[in-house]
C-alpha cells in the first residue's frame, strides 16, 4: 500500500476509535451512521482535494463542508481532532455535554460548522447558497461539499436543491451521498441500489460518480474528477456499510442512534486493532484570495406624498432598490412571485443580485441561509402563506444565527377573492416563535421603507408582513420607525378605549375613531408596527389611561398581534379584547371579508360600544 494510502488507513482507524469512544462516554449519539462515512470524509479533508485554512474557519476562499446528515456529528468532530483543531480528550469528555460546543448535531457554537444541521434534507440547499455566492457574487474558486445520507434523499427539499443547482450550473458544488442502506428503522427507499440515485440525479442535470465508499483509491479519484467538471453540479454516490469496521455493527439493523455500552466498546476496539493516537491529517491550503470589498454609500430618502395610495408590498420592492447602495451585500431571493411581492423592482435595478428560486420555498430558505452564512444580506420573499411550507428550514436557520430577512406579502383575508389558500393568516405567529426574531407589520409606504432599512441594520432574523391592497400614505417621510416602537395616531384626554392594530386594519381603526368621535366617544389608536418586540411602555400607558384595550388584526388569534399585546400586559388589570380572523375564510371582496371576520371599522365600533355598555 502506498504511503499516503497507509496514512489514510491509520487515520480511518483513529477516527473510528474517536467515534466509538465519544458516543459511549456520552451515552448517546449515532456511531454507526458516522462509521459508514469515515473514508469518504477522511479522503476529502486529507486526500489533497479539500482546501481550507483551519486557523481561519471564515476565510472567504476556504472550501466549505456541510454535514447535512448532522447526526454523523461524531465523525465531523473526529475529523477536526485529526486536523489538529480539537483535542482527543475534549471530544471524548465533552461531546453532548451541557455548555460544550460539541453538540449532538452540529451547531455554529463549533467554529468549523457552516450551519446548524440535523433536520434531514436541508444541507444541500445551504450548500447551493454557498456555491451561488462563490460563483456569482464573490467570484472565488472555493468549492462546497455536502455530505448527505441516503435516508434524507427521500426529502423533497433535497430535490428542490438538486433542480436549482443544475439550473444555475453550480459546478463548484459536490454532493457526497453516503448510501449505507439502513435508516432509523430499516432499509432506505432504494437500499444499495446506487443506479437508482444515479438515474435520478442524472435526470436533474448532475454529473454522477458511483464508487465503493470504503476504497480510498476510488474516493480520491472521484474527488479529483469532480474538481474537473464544468457546468454541472457533481454527486459522488458511495456504497457504504453502516457500522463499518465493527463486525457486530456492520449492516445490522437496530443500531441507529445507539451508543455502545462499555463492554461493547471494549469488544469493538479489539476489532479495530492498534490505534495510533498521534496520527494527524494535513489539509491543503487555499490561495489567499479575497472578494471585492463593497463600499457603502448613503441611500436617497424615500419620497411619498401624504394621501398617495401605495401598497406596502410595492414599497418593499422600492425600498430594496433604493437601499442597495447603503447595504451593498444585499441579495434578493423570490419564489416565482416577484411581480406580486414586488421584489421585481430590485431585480430590475440589480439583476446580478437577484436569484429566482421558483416555486420551491423550502430550498429558497436554505439557499438564503447559505448566502447569509457567507456574509450576504438576503431578503427572502414570497406570499406569507407559502412561507409556512418552509417553517422547518426557518426554524433551523435560527440556530445558525444568520443575518437573514423574510418578507411575506398577500397577508390576511384582505387579499380578497383569491380565497383562503393564498391568505397568510399564521405568519405572525410563526415568526414570533423564533429566538431573537423581529416581526414587523407596516401600514403605509413610508413605514414600510423605513422598516426595511431597520431590518437591514438588524443583525439577525427579521420578518416583514406586507399588504396586497394599496393604502394611503399617512406618515411623513422624515418619521422614524425604530424596532420595538409604536405610533400613537389618535389620542385625547377623553379616551375611554384603546385600539391596538397594525397594517391593513389600522385604517379600519382610524375610520372607527372618526365615526365614534361624532357620537362623543373617544378612543385611542395605536399602530403597533413592531409586533415583536412590542412597545410595552406605550401599551401599559394606554392601559393605565383607558378602560380597555381592543386588538384588531387580519390574522388568526393564536400567536398574533393580540397575543403579543396580552403578553406585554399580562400583569396589568385592564381587560384586553381580541378581534381577529375566527371564521373559515372564503372568497369575497376585501370589504366583505373584513366584515365577515369582524375586523372592520363597524366591528370595532360595535366592540367599543359593547365595552362601554352602549
Amino acid at each position: 500500500m502506498p504511503a499516503d494510502l497507509e496514512h489514510l488507513a491509520r487515520l480511518s482507524t483513529y477516527l473510528r476509535y474517536l467515534i466509538l469512544a465519544c458516543t459511549t462516554e456520552a451515552g448517546s449519539g449515532h456511531p454507526t451512521s458516522s462509521l459508514s462515512a469515515v473514508e469518504l470524509m477522511a479522503g476529502l479533508l486529507f486526500g489533497g482535494t479539500f482546501r481550507y485554512r483551519p486557523e481561519e474557519p471564515q476565510h472567504p476562499n476556504n472550501d466549505r463542508l456541510i454535514f447535512s446528515k448532522g447526526h454523523a456529528s461524531p465523525l465531523f468532530y473526529a475529523l477536526w481532532v485529526a486536523a489538529g483543531q480539537l483535542s482527543e480528550e475534549e471530544l471524548i469528555r465533552r461531546y453532548r455535554k451541557l455548555g460544550s460546543p460539541l453538540e449532538g448535531h452540529p451547531s455554529v457554537a463549533f467554529p468549523h460548522v457552516e450551519a446548524a444541521t440535523g433536520s434531514l434534507g436541508q444541507g444541500l440547499s445551504i450548500g447551493v447558497g454557498m456555491a451561488l455566492n462563490a460563483k456569482y457574487l464573490d467570484r472565488l474558486p472555493y468549492r462546497t461539499y455536502v455530505l448527505l445520507g441516503d435516508s434524507e434523499m427521500a426529502e423533497g427539499a433535497v430535490w428542490e436543491a438538486a433542480a436549482i443547482a443544475a439550473h444555475y450550473r453550480l459546478d463548484n458544488l459536490v454532493a457526497v451521498i453516503d448510501v449505507n442502506r439502513l435508516g432509523q428503522r430499516g432499509e432506505t427507499m432504494y437500499g444499495h441500489d446506487l443506479a437508482a440515485y444515479e438515474r435520478r440525479l442524472g435526470a436533474f442535470g448532475w454529473e454522477t460518480y458511483t464508487i465503493d465508499g470504503h476504497s480510498y483509491p476510488a474516493i480520491l479519484a472521484a474527488y479529483r474528477e469532480a474538481a474537473r467538471v464544468s457546468g454541472r453540479p457533481v454527486a459522488v454516490i458511495a456504497r457504504t456499510v453502516k457500522g463499518k469496521g465493527v463486525s457486530f455493527l456492520e449492516d445490522v439493523n437496530g443500531w441507529h442512534g445507539k451508543a455502545l455500552s462499555r463492554l461493547e466498546l471494549e469488544r469493538a476496539l479489539g476489532e479495530l486493532g492498534p490505534v495510533d493516537h498521534t496520527v494527524r491529517g494535513e489539509i491543503t491550503r487555499p490561495a489567499h484570495l479575497l472578494p471585492p470589498t463593497p463600499v457603502s454609500q448613503p441611500a436617497r430618502p424615500p419620497a411619498y406624498e401624504a394621501g398617495e395610495k401605495v401598497a406596502t408590498r410595492k414599497a418593499f420592492g422600492t425600498a430594496l432598490a433604493r437601499l442597495f447602495p447603503q447595504f451593498p451585500q444585499m441579495v434578493s431571493l423570490d419564489g416565482e412571485v416577484s411581480n406580486s411581492t414586488m421584489a421585481e423592482i430590485f431585480r430590475e435595478a440589480q439583476p446580478g443580485r437577484f436569484f429566482e428560486m421558483f416555486v420551491a420555498e423550502q430550498n429558497m430558505v436554505g439557499v438564503g441561509l447559505g448566502l447569509a452564512r457567507r456574509g450576504k444580506l438576503p431578503f427572502v420573499s414570497s406570499f406569507a402563506a407559502f412561507l409556512t411550507r418552509a417553517f422547518d428550514q426557518i426554524r433551523m436557520a435560527q440556530y445558525a444565527e444568520p443575518n437573514l430577512k423574510f418578507v411575506g406579502s398577500h397577508a390576511g383575508v384582505s387579499i380578497g377573492a383569491d380565497g383562503p389558500s393564498q391568505m397568510g393568516l399564521e405568519d405572525l405567529a410563526m415568526f414570533r416563535t423564533l429566538l431573537n426574531s423581529v416581526v414587523l407589520y407596516p401600514a403605509d409606504a413610508v413605514a414600510t421603507e423605513k422598516l426595511v432599512e431597520e431590518m437591514a441594520r438588524y443583525p439577525g432574523i427579521a420578518y416583514l408582513r406586507t399588504t396586497r391592497e394599496a393604502t394611503p400614505v399617512i406618515y411623513d417621510p422624515a418619521e422614524n420607525f425604530p424596532i420595538g416602537g409604536a405610533k400613537v395616531l389618535r389620542r385625547s384626554p377623553q379616551d375611554q378605549v384603546t385600539v391596538v392594530t397594525a397594517g391593513i386594519t389600522l385604517f379600519e381603526a382610524l375610520t372607527a375613531q372618526e365615526e365614534l368621535a361624532k357620537e362623543g366617544i373617544f378612543i385611542r389608536v395605536i399602530d403597533l408596527y413592531s409586533v415583536k418586540p412590542v412597545d410595552a411602555v406605550t401599551l401599559r400607558q394606554a392601559a393605565a389611561e383607558t378602560r380597555a384595550i381592543v386588538t384588531v388584526e387580519d390574522h388568526f388569534p393564536e400567536g398574533g398581534l393580540g397575543e403579543a399585546v396580552m403578553s406585554a400586559l399580562a400583569t396589568v388589570p385592564t381587560p384586553v379584547y381580541s378581534l381577529a380572523v375566527r371564521q373559515k375564510p372564503q372568497s369575497g371582496s376585501p370589504r366583505e371579508l373584513l366584515e365577515l371576520e369582524g375586523i372592520s371599522a363597524g366591528a370595532i365600533i360595535r366592540q367599543v360600544k359593547a365595552i362601554l355598555g352602549g
